[in-house]
């Protein structure tokens, strides 16, 4: 998942040739991208589906590739969920979307496909004990969990 690391030699043009080949194969592509302290993993191509990229951080690349290709999936079909909205996945894990007002911050390989003009959204992901990382006594497992725009608070 992620170009750069698994191709060092591999120039940035042949990453983005590998990106949009993957696109071109599935509709969109998940960057990961590398970090000691905040990993983190993005799509790139749904954008051309008019629906805003979507980025998760502090996850390990399977699981975030498995959380990201399940809502690439359900966005094709049904859009992606507003800022604010939480949603419970089918393996018990809670997730709360927030809009990234500067995706072109961390999306680097989704600017150069698709423009400086793109969307984002990410998808926060509360702990095992149901607890988010803006709140008390949330564990990441080790791993940070930034938030990368604020919170959008929709009545439930």
């Amino acid at each position: 998942m992620c170009g750069m690391c698994d191709h060092p030699d591999a120039s940035n043009e042949d990453v983005l040739d590998e990106v949009r080949m993957r696109i071109s194969v599935h509709g969109w592509a998940i960057q990961y991208i590398e970090s000691d302290r905040a990993p983190y993993a993005y799509t790139v191509g749904l954008d051309a589906f008019g629906l805003p990229e979507l980025l998760v951080s502090g996850l390990d690349p399977q699981r975030a590739g498995w959380l990201l290709n399940r809502l690439a999936r359900q966005a094709r079909m049904q859009g992606i969920p507003e800022a604010g909205v939480q949603l419970r996945l089918p393996s018990g894990t809670k997730v709360e979307f927030v809009d990234i007002p500067h995706p072109d911050a961390h999306l680097n390989f989704a600017v150069a496909i698709e423009g400086p003009m793109i969307r984002a959204r990410q998808v926060v992901w509360a702990d095992d004990r149901g607890r988010w990382p803006w709140g008390p006594g949330f564990d990441g497992g080790g791993v940070a969990q930034p938030v990368l725009g604020p919170r959008e608070l929709k009545a439930g």
